[in-house]
């Protein structure tokens, strides 16, 4: 052991053990459905360009869902964000945060898939994807929580 004020050298600092309690498969998760995010947004703002060309809408309908898009995409960054940092640093608050998030975006992408005026088939897979990448993520995101509260703090 070295005395207050001294440095260890690298042999003393070797036998130190942290443990990792972050989970790979979360953060696999995040990452692919931020790559997966990426091409839904550009496709469905292309769906709703052929839409908005070739079926007919009421009134301001096509642009509400268009901003649903965007508020979607705001959604799910800030979602993915705080999913990312909470694990990879261990930390409950950022991991509640985008469990939290969860919620509002299962909700667009379910509307997405039942709820909008004209749903394509294309839609329903895109949509069942993402739902599927939401819903995994909120089992791996409780996972997590509960893993990084039973850990002892150092």
């Amino acid at each position: 052991m070295a005395a207050p004020g001294q440095t260890q050298t690298a042999s003393q600092q070797r036998g130190r053990v942290q443990v990792v309690h972050s989970s790979l498969p979360y953060q696999i998760l995040l990452y692919l459905n931020s790559w997966y995010f990426a091409l839904f947004f550009v496709c469905e703002l292309l769906i709703f360009i052929f839409k908005g060309e070739t079926l007919p809408f009421a009134d301001g309908v096509l642009a509400a869902e268009i901003i649903l898009v965007f508020l979607m995409a705001g959604v799910e960054i800030l979602r993915i964000f705080f999913g990312k940092k909470g694990n990879l640093t261990e930390q409950i608050v950022g991991v509640v945060i985008s469990v939290l998030l969860s919620i509002p975006a299962l909700f667009g992408a379910l509307f997405l898939l039942l709820w909008q005026t004209y749903v394509l088939r294309v839609e329903v897979i895109l949509s069942g994807i993402q739902i599927a990448f939401i819903g995994l993520q909120l089992i791996f995101g409780v996972i997590s929580i509960i893993t990084f509260a039973r850990a002892a703090p150092y």
